[in-house]
C-alpha cells in the first residue's frame, strides 16, 4: 500500500475519485525504467536505489507517480536484509571496546579491524574481512540494508498493483463502509468473512445466501482515537473483496482540510466491474486435510447421497456460519455437515455457540474424540444438532449412518 503523501485523487462534488493509472505504452515504459532500477541494484544498499531512484525522478511534475511505484517495488516485491559478521549492535561494541585500547588514529582504526578480523575468523570458523566488518558496523541502519533478492513483475502488474493501492488509501480515513456482498458462490463468502476476522474489523452482518449479505464495518474515525493501523486492516480487506463476484460498496469518508483544520465529509462507492486486479491468492479448495480426505473417500462411496463443497451458509444474528459440506437426497432430502477437528479453545468456544444460536434442524455436527471439549467448557449435550465421533479421520459410512 502507499503512504498518505503518495496518495492521489480528486473530488467530485462529495465523491472521491482516486487516481488510476492507464496501462499503456507510456505508463509500461516508466514502469519497465524503475523495475530495470531494482534489478541493477541487487547487492546495493537502499541509500544507493534511493539515489538512483532520484536521478529518474528528475524535476518531471509525475515525481509522485514514480515515487509511488518505486515505494510498491521496495516493499512489496523487495527484500532487503542487514549483512553483517555480528549483529551490528554487537559488532560496534567489540569494535569500539578494541578501539579503547589505543589512540586514534588511521593506523590504530586499521589495526583495530585486522585484530578483530582474526578474532571473528577463529570464533566464527569462517573468513571475516576487515572490510566486512567496516561495511557491518551500522548494516542495521535503512540506507545500509542490502538489496538481497528482487522478484520482478511483469510492468502491467505494477501498475495494477499501484490502482489497487490509490483506492486502498482511501479507506484510511473511513468512518463506515457499507458491503453489499450479492448473491454469489458461498465458498467466495467463506473467503471474506476470513479476511473480516483475520484483520479484526468491527462487523456487523445481515442477510442470507440466497439474497446476499450486508456487511457493515466500522472505520478508523470512528472509533474513540482514530487508529492508522485500523485504517490499514480496512484497506487490506480489499483485495480479498475482490475474488468475490458481485458486490458494491459504499465508504463515508472524514477528511481534514491541511490547511484550516475543518473536517468535512467524503463520499466513495467501489463495485465488482471497478476493473481492479487483486495481488491475493484465491482461497483453498479445502480448509484442512481433514476435509480433503474425507471428500476423496466421498468420491469412492455408491451412495445416492450428492456431496457437495461450501454451498449453503447459515445467518445467525450479527454473523454467519458456511457449513463444510451440504449432502442432498434425489428425494429432497438434505442435511449441512460441519466438522471440527483440531482448534484451540477460543474457536471450539465461537463454533458451538454458533451452533446454538443457528437453531438449525438439519445440521450434523462431526467432532474429533481427541479434542478437549471439557478444558473448552463446551457441553455436547445441549447442541442442536446431530453429532458423530471420530479418531484420526472421519469415514463416510459413519456419516450415512446418521443419513439413514
Amino acid at each position: 500500500m502507499l503512504p498518505t503523501d503518495l496518495l492521489i485523487n480528486r473530488q467530485n462534488g462529495e465523491e472521491i475519485i482516486p487516481k488510476r493509472l492507464p496501462i499503456n505504452q507510456k505508463m509500461c515504459g516508466i514502469a519497465i525504467q524503475l523495475i530495470s532500477c531494482f534489478q541493477e541494484s541487487l547487492g546495493k544498499t537502499q541509500g544507493e536505489i534511493d539515489r538512483k531512484l532520484s536521478d529518474l525522478e528528475g524535476d518531471t511534475p509525475d515525481y509522485r507517480l514514480k515515487r509511488g511505484l518505486a515505494h510498491i517495488l521496495k516493499n512489496s516485491f523487495s527484500t532487503f536484509e542487514i549483512v553483517s559478521p555480528l549483529e551490528p549492535k554487537q559488532l560496534r561494541h567489540r569494535v569500539f571496546t578494541l578501539a579503547a585500547q589505543s589512540m586514534p588514529s588511521h593506523v590504530s582504526s586499521q589495526a583495530t579491524l585486522e585484530t578483530l578480523s582474526y578474532l571473528l575468523t577463529q570464533e566464527l570458523e569462517k573468513e571475516v574481512l576487515p572490510g566486512q566488518i567496516q561495511v557491518g558496523l551500522y548494516a542495521d541502519l535503512p540506507e545500509n540494508r542490502i538489496l538481497t533478492n528482487f522478484e520482478d513483475p511483469a510492468p502491467e502488474a505494477l501498475l495494477e498493483r499501484y490502482n489497487l493501492a490509490q483506492v486502498q488509501g482511501i479507506f484510511y480515513k473511513a468512518s463506515e463502509m457499507t458491503l453489499n456482498a450479492h448473491r454469489n458462490v458461498p465458498g467466495q463468502y467463506k473467503l471474506l468473512f476470513r479476511y473480516l476476522k483475520l484483520f479484526q474489523l468491527m462487523t456487523y452482518i445481515e442477510g442470507d445466501a440466497d439474497c446476499g449479505f450486508t456487511i457493515t464495518v466500522d472505520g478508523p474515525t470512528s472509533l474513540f482515537k482514530p487508529s492508522t493501523r485500523y485504517g490499514l486492516a480496512i484497506a487490506k480487506l480489499i483485495p480479498a473483496l475482490l475474488h468475490v463476484t458481485k458486490w458494491s460498496l459504499k465508504a463515508t469518508l472524514q477528511m481534514r482540510d491541511p490547511f484550516t483544520g475543518a473536517c468535512y465529509t467524503r463520499r466513495f462507492s467501489l463495485q465488482d466491474n471497478c476493473g481492479l486486479v487483486s495481488h491475493y491468492p484465491p482461497g483453498k479448495p479445502y480448509d484442512s486435510m481433514l476435509e480433503e480426505s474425507f471428500a476423496k473417500r466421498w468420491e469412492s462411496l455408491k451412495s445416492d447421497w450428492i456431496l457437495e463443497r461450501e454451498v449453503d451458509l447459515i445467518p445467525i444474528p450479527g454473523s454467519v456460519m458456511i457449513p463444510d459440506f451440504r449432502l442432498i437426497h434425489p428425494d429432497g432430502r438434505d442435511y449441512l455437515l460441519e466438522i471440527v477437528g483440531y482448534w484451540r479453545t477460543e474457536y471450539l468456544q465461537k463454533k458451538f455457540a454458533q451452533v446454538r444460536r443457528a437453531e438449525c434442524d438439519n445440521l450434523i455436527l462431526a467432532i474429533s474424540e481427541r479434542l478437549n471439549l471439557e478444558k473448552a467448557g463446551v457441553k455436547v449435550d445441549n447442541i442442536p444438532a446431530k453429532v458423530i465421533w471420530f479418531k484420526d479421520k472421519l469415514l463416510p459410512k459413519a456419516v450415512l449412518a446418521v443419513l439413514d
